[in-house]
């Protein structure tokens, strides 16, 4: 199998776009469901979902409907004033649930930035933040600060301080990181953009009581695996510790850009004038989330997320590589250095669309509406692909 790829839009973006992306060569026009097509008629089984983004998969009724619904009613007042939707997010969100209060932004950097002045704002003189090693948080000044990843952050340096980082799963090394100046805690539950590595429920235990110990905020970044991917609506919930401020994003309106701070009311130490955000909680991106939560609910995606994530590891298992993660969020490791040949071959000759968080890992995080036909469809064209790259390798 080859794909035809005729598309001028690499040559026009060349003239008028900054070169901050290295995109695959496909232009993608429409989708539905697990399936996308490019500009060419080509169709690919999408298993990156918009990097996590596409929780109901492309083209979802209920979510173009409450769109056009809200379009067609009040698209944006600002935060000068109340608006409906995003009060019925906010109450969604925080009903039966361990957080209080909720603060919407556009993005899961804008998230982290909220949530480190957020954390700031509660420490009063203690400033330090604690992260981790080989996380991600975000590309502003402040949530690139809080990233683990040096090569993200040596172009743009200085970067703000106030940041300390330790090894994942090193306990030793966080009770000695947590002192007098520490005034949050903030991690990733599942690492993501370094190749989807969970934390250790032990890791996840200390850290909490390192928190309680010292007065410190402890801060999940579940931008990318929150709103069902793991099976559960937080990655948390399967784990021990409940964390004070979550912050999410990605999936949470299924396509359409929003973020949120959640917050027990012990950490809401904002006051009026503290942060803001004109767009944020905007009442289009909040009908968006609320039509996909109510989508998540009604048609038991959680669990479905968890069924087919024990069938696509155990169908990645069987192709005797190594894999990380729970639910829709999964990183496999290749035999030697090859993940981006795989990616490339993958949708060159298999019409597959994964991800490369590096030379040795490939990332799937499909839509949670996956099917188990499309689960096997999907592990039957990685292996040819892995099998292909393998071959040239060799």
């Amino acid at each position: 199998m080859s794909i035809e790829v005729v598309s001028d839009a690499p040559a026009r973006e060349a003239s008028v776009y900054l070169h901050a992306y290295n995109r695959q060569p496909i232009t993608l026009v429409r989708g539905a469901g697990c399936r996308v097509w490019d500009d060419a008629g080509n169709e690919y089984l999408d298993m990156v979902a918009g990097i996590a983004v596409n929780v109901l998969g492309h083209a979802h009724p209920a979510i173009a409907a409450a769109l056009a619904e809200q379009a067609a009613t009040l698209l944006q007042v600002s935060n000068l004033y109340y608006s409906l939707p995003q009060l019925e997010l906010a109450e969604v969100l925080t009903t039966n649930s361990p957080f209080d209060r909720a603060f919407f932004v556009n993005s899961g950097t804008e998230a982290n930035e909220a949530a480190i002045k957020l954390a700031r704002r509660f420490g009063g003189t203690r400033r330090e933040i604690v992260a981790l090693s080989g996380s991600f948080h975000g590309r502003t000044l402040g949530s690139l600060a809080a990233t683990g990843q040096p090569h993200y952050q040596a172009p743009f340096e200085p970067l703000p301080g106030g940041f300390r980082h330790v090894a994942p799963n090193d306990v030793a090394a966080l009770e000695v990181a947590i002192d007098e100046r520490t005034c949050a805690v903030l991690l990733e539950p599942i690492q993501g953009e370094s190749g989807i590595h969970p934390l250790t429920d032990a890791f996840l235990v200390a850290a909490r009581a390192a928190c309680d110990r010292a007065g410190a905020l402890l801060i999940f970044d579940e931008v990318q695996s929150g709103i069902g991917r793991t099976g559960t609506f937080y990655a948390f919930e399967s784990t021990p510790v409940v964390p004070d401020v979550v912050t999410l994003a990605k999936g949470l309106a299924g396509g359409v850009p929003i973020g949120a701070v959640l917050a027990r009311e012990s950490a809401s130490a904002f006051q009026p004038g503290d942060h803001g955000t004109t767009l944020g909680g905007n009442p289009l991106a909040c009908a968006a989330a609320l039509a996909t939560l109510r989508v998540i609910r009604d048609e038991d995606l959680m669990a479905n997320a968890a069924a087919r994530g024990a069938q696509f590891a155990a169908g990645l298992a069987s192709l005797g590589v190594e894999v990380r993660g729970r639910g829709l969020m999964l990183g496999l490791e290749t035999r030697g250095p090859i993940a981006r040949r795989v990616v490339d071959l993958a949708r060159a000759r298999h019409g597959l669309l994964i991800n490369a968080t590096g030379d040795t890992t490939l990332r799937l995080v499909p839509p949670l509406t996956i099917g188990a036909a499309e689960v096997d469809e999907a592990v039957e064209r990685l292996a040819a692909a892995i099998h292909d790259a393998e071959e040239e390798a060799a």
